[in-house]
């Protein structure tokens, strides 16, 4: 789909439906190719390179995705080099251990997949991830950092959980709950916006599972409703986990620029040091998301959407409570020294009266009803998974990966092990 620019696009008004259609569609594919795609687009757009705040955030663009680097790529570090995965290794696992049944998501560096293991029949979500893209993107550090969040995730119910990974030669694999309710960006897509009872049992649920992160001082980084799934029940689980920093102590920062461009706080845009309030400031774009249908300041053009999360002052229409209200004022609020949760965290979002209608340890202990049932029938139900991903084949390399021993000869051998399985077959390079 070609998208125009802001100066070749009509007014759109509520009554040009066929107008807002595409914009929203046009919003929903830009929004699935991330970060490091809109840089991308940014490089190459000579009306955007010109805005002063692009050409400032293309100093500190982040690695490109290589399934969109193209043009002479420089050749990849050897992938049989071992990555640590700590106390999560299981060195007896393998792929044949799993059947692969399908393709439930995708991301820069591989994809999800659900499997039933053939020893027990037990359900697992499968991330399977390409050593070769991860090397040659110096991307070790984030995958590292999902790996030790999951592995602290010892009860929070709205986290999702880790059994255990293991690598082999090329690839790597982690195990992961299988959650099928679907992603809260799904849902939205599919009803535009949500009521407000709705919209703040997520967001209860959500600013319990930040709160648990900030308790063990890791800062989330990159809250959005692609990366928040409802269980079978309804209840929300965060997931993708690579963005993740640690060690962030109450009064720590950290200025890594990264994150999703809907979301991003203007502290991290301003290349400013930032703290965990910009996981506030990403709920407070999550939560005006579900009740208005598109995140608080978003625009077709990236450069007007920078300059608006910069500039533009919180537009609220009338059709929400003082309540709601007055929360995303104080969690959209551009100054991180005065936004809400600075002084005491996860407390001043608990005690602010949008939220007073929830009892906090009947919602972690999950004894409040959700608002949407997906009404799953059991793990092969798909029904809220994006045809997108389920209708794509399994590659047949994800079973017929090396196993763990020859995985360990390779190290042995050097890189040349790693040339066989670079090549064969053909679909591995979509993995």
């Amino acid at each position: 789909m070609t998208v125009k620019t802001e100066t070749e696009m009509p007014v759109l008004t509520y009554s040009k439906s066929r107008g807002i259609a595409a914009l929203i569609t046009a919003f929903m594919k830009q929004r699935k190719m991330g970060l490091n795609d809109f840089i991308q687009r940014l490089a190459t757009n000579s009306y955007a390179c010109k805005h002063p705040e692009v050409q400032s955030i293309l100093n500190l663009s982040p690695p490109q995705d290589p399934e969109l680097m193209n043009a002479n790529p420089s050749p990849p570090p050897s992938p049989s080099q071992q990555i640590n995965l700590g106390p999560s290794l299981n060195p007896s696992a393998k792929p044949s251990d799993f059947h692969f049944l399908k393709v439930i998501g995708k991301g820069s560096f591989g994809k999800v997949l659900l499997a039933r293991h053939r020893a027990d029949d037990q359900f697992y979500a499968v991330k399977v991830l390409q050593k070769k893209a991860i090397l040659k993107k110096k991307e070790e550090k984030h995958i590292m950092s999902e790996r030790n969040v999951l592995l602290k995730n010892v009860k929070h119910p709205f986290l999702v959980g880790l059994h255990y990974s293991f690598q082999t030669t090329d690839k790597l694999y982690f195990i992961l709950d299988y959650i099928n309710g679907g992603e809260l960006f799904y849902h939205l897509q599919r009803e535009r916006c949500f009521l407000e009872p709705r919209a703040r049992f997520y967001a209860a649920e959500i600013a319990s599972a930040l709160g648990y992160l900030h308790s063990l001082n890791i800062v989330y980084r990159d809250l959005k409703p692609e990366n928040i799934l409802l269980d079978s029940q309804g209840h929300i689980i965060l997931t993708d986990f690579g963005l993740c920093k640690e060690n962030i102590e109450p009064n720590g920062t950290t200025s890594t620029f990264c994150g999703t461009p809907e979301y991003l706080a203007p502290e991290v845009l301003h290349k400013q040091p930032y703290d965990r309030t910009v996981d506030w400031w990403c709920l407070g774009a999550v939560l005006y998301e579900m009740l208005y249908g598109l995140p608080p300041f978003y625009s077709r053009n990236t450069a007007e959407m920078y300059d608006n999360i910069l500039n533009k002052p919180l537009q609220l229409k009338p059709n929400i409570s003082n309540a709601a209200r007055h929360l995303l004022e104080g969690l959209l609020q551009k100054d991180r020294t005065k936004r809400l949760g600075c002084t005491e965290d996860f407390v001043e979002i608990k005690v602010h009266v949008f939220f007073s209608p929830i009892n906090w340890d009947d919602l972690n202990a999950k004894k409040i009803t959700p608002p949407f049932n997906p009404n799953v029938t059991g793990p092969n139900d798909l029904r809220h998974f994006d045809p997108e991903f389920t209708d794509e084949p399994v590659p047949s390399s994800i079973g017929c990966s090396p196993d763990s021993a020859l995985a360990t000869a390779s190290i042995k051998d050097g890189s040349e092990a790693f040339v066989g399985f670079s090549y064969a077959p053909s679909m591995d390079s979509y993995l």
